[in-house]
């Protein structure tokens, strides 16, 4: 909105008429860097100014966390904190991306499209756990099916609307960034690229779901990783950058540079209020969308394998759950104490900050590892 109003509108209307300071200032609001930048501290702001009365109205209703019987006990004492803090998150991003984003982009609706479903499926989720007063709200299958949908849904934009390319951009491999048929060596077309979509989008979403099990753990973590999404997107939408890295140009995604800014302005704003001892934790509404939101990306970006590193920890989440459940399966024996990890080092007897700030920890390596291949090609 502010691109249309200042640039498009109020700009180039006076900028045949005058050359004052203020005409020329306006110039700035077509630089993806500095709407990049606003984006962030608007949702930022909006999350912190929003935090309280959210929290508030989410108490009024008695709308209170469901803790895991099989859980740690001590987990107990978050009972009936305030969930579905999510919304707050959701929110500040999309009225962020709104204002600061170029709509005339059609990926910037699909980003938003499909964050906001994932964000529906997780809302649904969330409603049942506390009319129900349990921890179990739609099952795995029926998640699974509302997550597949999106992604078909967002397979079948790409495939209708635009000129996506169909190869699969492997990190350390130049000749694979090639988008032509003809030539690439990892064209695999649209119909073989489905499943891969649907397992980028499944994937992340339900990996983000399970690090959200700690206060300030899975936000903190998302902060860090929309924050290296957000180079991987400008550096792909910048067609000097994407030339000298060795990546896929692809001049379409550039706007979706301010979406991943409100994410990462959003998730920012959320930690405060998510930050141990939580006042608020973000629910399903909140980890299902943040992880769409994060697959959705990674997919327009043609950046899915560099995801196994940018998200390292919810990788490795996903892992310890999937691991457990095959060895348990198989053998009758567990690998963890519990799972996802950061409840097998709680039963070690590390505290839940320490956990929290480890892994945080793990997850800057993570994005600097992720950032330091940008010229490995």
């Amino acid at each position: 909105m502010f691109y249309y109003l200042f640039y498009e509108w109020l700009y180039r209307s006076l900028q045949a008429h005058e050359e004052s300071y203020f005409v020329k200032a306006l110039n700035v609001f077509q630089y993806i860097t500095f709407r990049t930048a606003y984006a962030a501290v608007t949702a930022l702001v909006l999350s912190l100014l929003l935090g309280k009365p959210v929290i508030r109205w989410l108490r009024e209703w008695n709308i209170g966390q469901q803790i895991r019987q099989e859980g740690p006990q001590w987990h107990m004492s978050k009972r009936n904190t305030p969930t579905m803090g999510g919304v707050l998150i959701i929110g500040s991003v999309i009225v962020s991306t709104l204002l600061w984003g170029r709509l005339d982009k059609l990926y910037v609706w699909i980003a938003l499209v499909a964050t906001t479903l994932f964000a529906a499926i997780g809302f649904l989720d969330d409603y049942l756990k506390v009319k129900r007063r349990q921890s179990l709200g739609l099952t795995g299958r029926q998640k699974l099916l509302g997550q597949l949908l999106v992604a078909l849904l967002v397979w079948g934009v790409l495939y209708c609307c635009t000129e996506y390319t169909w190869n699969v951009n492997v990190p350390f491999f130049k000749a694979t960034a090639d988008p032509n048929p003809r030539t690439s060596i990892s064209y695999i077309g649209p119909y073989l690229y489905l499943p891969f979509i649907v397992l980028v989008l499944l994937g992340t979403s339900n990996a983000v779901n399970l690090t959200d099990g700690l206060d300030g753990l899975a936000i903190s973590v998302t902060f860090i990783a929309m924050a290296a999404l957000t180079a991987f997107t400008y550096v792909t939408g910048h067609a000097g950058f994407a030339s000298y890295l060795g990546l896929t140009h692809r001049p379409e995604v550039a706007e979706l540079t301010v979406f991943c800014g409100a994410m990462a302005g959003a998730s920012l704003g959320f930690l405060w209020y998510n930050a141990p001892p939580a006042e608020v934790f973000m629910g399903d509404v909140g980890s299902l969308a943040i992880g769409g939101a994060i697959g959705t990306v990674a997919v327009l970006t043609k950046q899915e394998f560099m995801l196994l590193m940018v998200g390292g920890v919810f990788v490795i989440e996903a892992l310890s759950v999937m691991l457990q459940v095959f060895s348990f399966k198989t053998t009758r024996r567990r690998i963890f104490k519990m799972a996802p990890l950061h409840h097998h080092f709680e039963m070690l007897g590390w505290r839940e900050s320490k956990v929290v700030f480890r892994f945080l920890i793990l997850a800057i390596l993570f994005a600097l590892l992720s950032l330091s291949t940008l010229k490995l090609r």
